[in-house]
């Protein structure tokens, strides 16, 4: 895929269509492509995150080792917090077909969003908008809990 392809890619993904073409550009250009076979893993839950991963083809099954499974396919950003916060895997990726993804390492995107402020405000806000709805959605489910 040629950079114009990626940073066509990455302007799918909600998240970072909220930094503009400039940031997407960059993320692009620092961005590497790996390629997986059928059962490959992308990585296993404990693993040191320190990146994100957008899906360009194929699928991948992630799983947390109990009952929570997501297939994610093809403009699907996998590890989204990673690009933000030093963490542990929660879970594992395993790709179900010959895939493709882009990585963008955390170092990356942390320089990225240095140089554009206004594209790193704008990604505080969608955060601390998420934040809040849990928050929200949390007081519900204990509130209906409660009355079982």
């Amino acid at each position: 895929m040629s950079i114009e392809d990626d940073i066509a890619l990455l302007a799918h993904v909600p998240i970072l269509q909220l930094l503009g073409t400039a940031s997407l550009r960059m993320l692009a250009i620092g961005s590497e492509q790996r390629n997986l076979a059928r059962g490959d893993f992308l990585f296993h839950a404990g693993d040191a995150a320190d990146a994100g991963f957008i899906v360009q083809r194929g699928r991948f099954r992630v799983e947390d080792g109990g009952s929570a499974e997501i297939i994610a396919g093809p403009g699907a950003l996998i590890g989204e917090l990673a690009l933000i916060v030093a963490m542990r895997r929660p879970s594992s990726a395993v790709a179900l077909e010959p895939s493709a993804v882009i990585r963008i390492a955390r170092s990356l995107f942390q320089r990225v969003l240095e140089s554009d402020p206004d594209a790193a405000n704008r990604l505080r806000e969608e955060f601390a908008t998420r934040t809040s709805q849990i928050a929200g959605d949390l007081l519900i489910a204990g509130a209906k809990l409660s009355i079982l």
